[in-house]
């Protein structure tokens, strides 16, 4: 009898190693699923940064591959843009909001901003609400809140939710600072482009996008095709007008030029005034033979525009006064002249660098130079 009670008991002491070894062994297994989940997100989010979608699209987006990934009931990311705090994602009902992007007013998140540190709530029944919950109840029962911080500077803060009590008590917290983290670099990674974007506006005179437009939405367009064609034109004898009759004159000359090729060529082409007297048309999946073609006929269409001076007319362009004896004629319009550079543009590339280059061949040309040419 003794001998069967040892055996039984040998065999339970090894059951029980056996148990600790398998749970080690699980839990080995869960943190290396974790770790594997957390590079195929961190892959995700560069991927969805690498879109052509706007920054709000992109932010979206990534909120719900956290959602998807790491099983969580509610994401909210919050962020302070210097004047106020914005919710630029979340999948809680709309009504929730206001309460939501206040977070940094609750005491009780107050200690985390200030150290940077998360801070994990829970209730232990579900009578009880979250201290921050004001409308709703039974919504969430835990939370955990993640400030948010770029080299030091505050920036708002994630906070992520439960319907159920004590949800993250086993939670590997080290693994959601990795999430953190790369919400962080992905933040950082398109806050370029959001700059863009918040400077994208019309032109006063022409009522043209400014070139802004053109990084940020535009090429979103651009990018649709392999390859477009980008035209920039240079208005050459804008000075001269401007100098020489008047200002007014010269923002008309801005005004009728942009109107006309406006009218003139396709909505699914780009046409933004890209500086002073330059202005640049993006032709989307076009090669450079018929866009070269167009754009002779193009060219010869505005410089026969004939565009009325404004005010009364005391000087001619060549600096005669009108009261000059060998000219009984007086002059009462103006004609533009163009010079105008084109390149290919592949996707993927640095469009801005192909502006450049563009902008350098029409501010190192003869400044008498009328022409098409590509580079």
């Amino acid at each position: 009898m003794i001998v069967i009670i040892v055996i039984l008991v040998v065999v339970i002491l090894l059951l029980l190693a056996y148990n600790v070894v398998i749970n080690k062994k699980i839990e080995k297994y869960k943190n290396v699923s974790q770790k594997i989940t957390s590079l195929n997100v961190l892959q995700e989010f560069m991927n969805t940064i690498g879109k052509e979608e706007t920054v709000e699209e992109k932010i979206n987006k990534i909120n719900n591959i956290l959602i998807e990934k790491y099983d969580i009931k509610y994401s909210t990311i919050v962020i302070f843009d210097g004047a106020e705090y914005s919710i630029k994602a979340t999948n809680v009902n709309e009504k929730h909001w206001d309460t939501l992007r206040n977070l940094q007013n609750e005491e009780i998140f107050r200690d985390s901003i200030t150290t940077a540190t998360p801070k994990y709530i829970t209730v232990n029944s579900e009578s009880e609400k979250l201290p921050y919950q004001k409308l709703e109840f039974g919504r969430a029962k835990s939370a955990i809140f993640f400030p948010l911080y770029i080299e030091n500077v505050y920036i708002g803060y994630w906070i992520i939710e439960s319907g159920q009590p004590h949800a993250f008590d086993k939670t590997d917290t080290t693994i959601l600072e990795i999430v953190k983290d790369n919400i962080l670099t992905s933040i950082n990674s398109i806050s370029y482009q959001s700059t863009l974007e918040s400077l994208s506006r019309k032109d006063l005179f022409s009522q043209l996008d400014n070139v802004e437009y053109l990084y940020g939405k535009g090429r979103k367009l651009i990018d649709i095709y392999p390859t477009a064609i980008v035209c920039m034109f240079k208005i050459i004898n804008l000075e001269d007008i401007n100098n020489k009759i008047n200002r007014q004159t010269g923002n008309n000359v801005i005004i009728e030029i942009s109107k006309f090729i406006k009218e003139s060529i396709s909505p699914e082409y780009i046409f933004v005034r890209y500086m002073g007297p330059k202005f640049l048309i993006v032709f989307p999946g076009v090669e450079v033979e018929g866009t070269a073609n167009f754009l002779e006929e193009l060219k010869n269409n505005v410089e026969n525009l004939q565009i009325d001076i404004y005010g009364l007319n005391k000087k001619s362009l060549d600096g005669q006064n009108e009261k000059d004896k060998k000219s009984s004629k007086k002059i009462t319009y103006v004609k533009p002249k163009l010079n105008i550079v084109l390149s290919t543009y592949y996707k993927g590339t640095a469009l801005e660098s192909i502006n450049k280059k563009l902008e350098e061949y029409l501010d190192n040309a003869n400044k008498n130079e009328s022409d098409i040419n590509s580079i």
